[in-house]
C-alpha cells in the first residue's frame, strides 16, 4: 500500500501570494473585495441551504400527499371490496331465500297435488256411492210401482161395476142442473120483456135514451174533428213547407231561436225589392212591376196575381221571393214539387192541408213552389193517378181568385206545365243567365261580401294588396260566360276558402283565375252530363221496348253516352260516371 503524501504546493502558493499582497498598494483593497467575496458566498451558501430546506419540505409535503392520495385510495378499494362483499353476500342470501320460495312452492304443489288428488279420489267414491243408492232406489220404485198399478188393476176390475153407475148418476146431476138454470133465466128474461113491453113510458124513454146517446156520439166525433182541422190549419206548419216566415206553435216549441229571428224580420223596415239581386234591366223592370202590383194588392186587399218564373237554377228566383214578400208586408213559404212525390198516397191530403193554411195567414201569403213542373205536369203524358189526384186537388184549390194567398212558381222546363195550369198563371218572367255586365256587377258584388269585408274587418287572415281588384274582376267576369249568380257566389266563396288555406293569407290575381278556370271546367263536365242526360232520355222515348230487349239499363247508356261526349269535347278518354256491372 502507498504511504500518503501531504502536498505542500498549495500552501505554498499561498503563502507568496500573501507576501505579494502585503507588498503591493492595494492590499486593504484586495482583502476588502476578498471579505466581500466571502460574504457573497456565505449568502449565496445559505440562500442555497434554504431553498433545499424549501424543496425538501415540499418534497416532504409531496410524499404526504402521495401517502394520502394512496390512503384514500387504500380506503375506497377496501370500501368497494366491502361493498361488493357486502353485495355478494345479500345475492347469497336472495339466492339461499329464492331457493327456499322454490321449495316452499315446489312443496305447496306437491301438497296441493295431493290434496286434489285425495278430493277427486274422495269425490269418486261418493259418486260412485251415490250412484249405486240411486240404482237400489230406483230399483225398489220400480217394484214399489209395479205392485201398486197391480194392485190397483186388481181393485178396479173388482169395482168396475159401482164407478160405471157412479158416472151415470153424476152426469144425470149435471143435466138436470143445467136444464134448471136454463128455465129459470128464460123465465127471468121473459116477465122482463113482458113488464117493459107492457108499460109504454118505459119504451119511449129508452128509445130516446139510445137516440139520444148515438146523436150525441156523432155529434162529438164531427166536431172534434172540425176542430182539430180548425187548430192545425192556424197552428201547424204543413209538411210540404220547408221554410216560411210564418210563426206556428210546433216551430216555436221545437226551434225557439228560429222564432225569434222570424220576428225580427216580421218588424223589419221595407226593403228594396231587388236589394242584393242583379238582373237584366229588361227582367228587373217586370219584377219591379210585379213588386209594386203586389203591394198595391196587399194595401187595397185586392186579388192577388199568379207569377211564373223560369229559367236555369241559381238566378236569383227563390232570393226574389223571399225579397217580395218583406216588401210588401207578407209571409213567405217556400216548398218543393219533389216533396209532393215523396208524399205518395198522403200528397193528396197534403195539398188540401198546404192550401187551408196558406188561406189562414192575416197578413197575406206568397206560396213559393220550386220545381212546380215535378207535380204539374200535362195530365196526358202518361203520370200515375195518385198524381193525377195530387193535381187535381192543386187546381181545385187554385181556380178562383182570392185576396189570401199569392203563388209564385219556378220552373226549368215551362213547357211541360199542364193547360190548366197555365190559364191559372197571370204573369211569366224569365230569369236568364246574367250577360257581361250583370257579371261584373255579380263578380264585384261577391268579391265585396266574401273577400273586402272579412279583410277589412280583421276576423280572417285575408290579405288583398298590390292588384287593381276592378280590373280583375272584369277580367274574372270574362271568364265566367255560362255561370249563373249562385255559382258566381260559389266561386267567390272557393277563392275565401283557397286564401285562407294559404301559407300567407294573401289574394293574388293568379289565384282568382285559376280558380275560375278550376270552377268554367266543373261547369263543362255538368254541361255534359246535363246533355247526356237528355240524349237518354231521348233514346229511351224514342225505342222503349228495344231497350229493354237489348238488356242495357239506362245507366248504361248514360255512361256511354257520356264518353262520347267528352271524347267529342276534347276532354278525358274516361268516364265521369262508372258503368253499370
Amino acid at each position: 500500500m502507498e504511504a500518503y503524501r501531504f502536498d505542500s504546493s498549495a500552501l505554498e502558493r499561498a503563502a507568496e501570494a500573501a507576501k505579494a499582497l502585503e507588498k503591493s498598494a492595494n492590499s486593504k483593497d484586495y482583502l476588502e473585495l476578498s471579505r466581500q467575496q466571502e460574504i457573497t458566498k456565505q449568502n449565496e451558501l445559505l440562500k442555497q441551504s434554504k431553498e433545499f430546506e424549501v424543496q425538501a419540505r415540499q418534497m416532504e409535503l409531496q410524499v404526504e400527499k402521495t401517502r394520502s392520495e394512496e390512503r384514500i385510495k387504500q380506503l375506497r378499494e377496501q370500501a368497494n371490496l366491502d361493498k361488493q362483499k357486502v353485495q355478494y353476500q345479500d345475492q347469497l342470501a336472495r339466492s339461499r331465500y329464492d331457493d327456499q320460495l322454490e321449495q316452499q312452492r315446489r312443496l305447496n304443489e306437491e301438497n296441493l297435488r295431493r290434496q286434489e288428488e285425495s278430493v277427486q279420489k274422495q269425490e269418486a267414491m261418493r259418486r260412485a256411492t251415490l250412484e249405486h243408492e240411486l240404482e237400489k232406489r230406483a230399483e225398489l220404485d220400480l217394484k214399489r210401482i209395479e205392485r201398486e198399478v197391480l194392485s190397483k188393476g186388481k181393485v178396479e176390475r173388482d169395482n168396475q161395476d159401482l164407478t160405471l153407475e157412479q158416472i151415470r148418476l153424476k152426469a144425470k146431476e149435471d143435466r138436470e142442473t143445467r136444464l134448471e138454470s136454463i128455465k129459470s133465466i128464460g123465465s127471468l128474461v121473459g116477465q122482463g120483456l113482458h113488464t117493459f113491453l107492457g108499460d109504454e113510458q118505459q119504451v119511449r124513454m129508452a128509445v130516446a135514451g139510445l137516440v139520444a146517446v148515438s146523436a150525441g156520439y156523432f155529434a162529438a166525433k164531427g166536431s172534434l174533428s172540425m176542430a182539430f182541422r180548425f187548430l192545425e190549419a192556424r197552428l201547424v206548419k204543413p209538411s210540404l213547407v220547408r221554410e216560411t216566415s210564418r210563426l206556428s206553435l210546433t216551430d216555436t216549441l221545437k226551434h225557439p231561436i228560429d222564432t225569434c229571428k222570424k220576428i225580427v224580420w216580421r218588424f223589419k223596415g221595407v226593403e228594396d225589392t231587388l236589394q242584393g239581386v242583379i238582373l237584366k234591366p229588361k227582367v228587373e223592370a217586370a219584377i219591379r212591376d210585379i213588386a209594386l202590383e203586389t203591394k198595391n194588392c196587399r194595401k187595397a186587399k185586392g186579388i192577388y196575381r199568379n207569377v211564373l218564373l223560369h229559367g236555369p237554377p241559381g238566378t236569383g228566383k227563390t232570393m226574389f221571393a223571399k225579397k217580395l214578400a218583406r216588401n210588401s208586408g207578407m209571409d213567405f213559404a217556400i216548398m218543393t214539387g219533389g216533396d209532393v212525390q215523396l208524399m205518395g198516397d198522403k200528397s193528396v191530403e197534403a195539398i188540401h192541408k198546404l192550401f187551408e193554411w196558406a188561406r189562414t195567414s192575416r197578413r197575406g201569403l206568397i206560396l213559393f213552389i220550386d220545381e212546380a213542373e215535378s207535380f204539374l205536369i200535362r195530365r196526358h203524358s202518361g203520370i200515375s193517378q195518385n198524381l193525377r189526384d195530387t193535381m187535381a186537388a192543386f187546381l181545385s184549390h187554385t181556380g178562383d181568385h182570392n185576396n189570401r194567398f199569392m203563388m209564385i212558381l219556378t220552373s226549368n222546363i215551362p213547357t211541360v206545365f199542364d193547360e190548366a195550369v197555365i190559364n191559372r198563371i197571370h204573369d211569366a218572367v224569365e230569369f236568364g243567365l246574367p250577360g257581361l255586365d250583370e257579371r261584373t256587377l255579380l263578380v264585384g258584388h261577391y268579391f265585396q261580401e266574401y273577400i273586402l269585408n272579412p279583410a277589412s274587418s280583421g276576423k280572417w287572415r285575408i290579405k288583398v294588396e298590390g292588384e287593381n281588384w276592378t280590373e280583375v274582376c272584369k277580367e274574372v267576369a270574362k271568364l265566367t260566360e255560362g255561370m249563373s249568380g249562385r255559382e258566381i257566389a260559389h266561386l267567390a266563396l272557393d277563392w275565401q276558402m283557397k286564401t285562407i288555406v294559404t301559407e300567407k293569407g294573401e289574394l293574388t290575381r293568379e289565384l282568382m283565375l285559376e280558380r275560375t278556370k278550376v270552377a268554367m271546367e266543373r261547369k263543362k263536365k255538368t254541361l255534359l252530363w246535363k246533355k247526356a242526360q237528355q240524349d237518354e232520355q231521348s233514346h229511351f222515348r224514342a225505342r222503349p221496348f228495344r231497350a229493354r230487349r237489348s238488356g242495357r239499363s239506362s245507366r248504361t247508356y248514360l255512361s256511354a253516352t257520356l264518353v262520347e261526349a267528352v271524347k267529342a269535347e276534347g276532354g278525358a278518354s274516361e268516364s265521369p260516371i262508372p258503368s253499370a256491372s
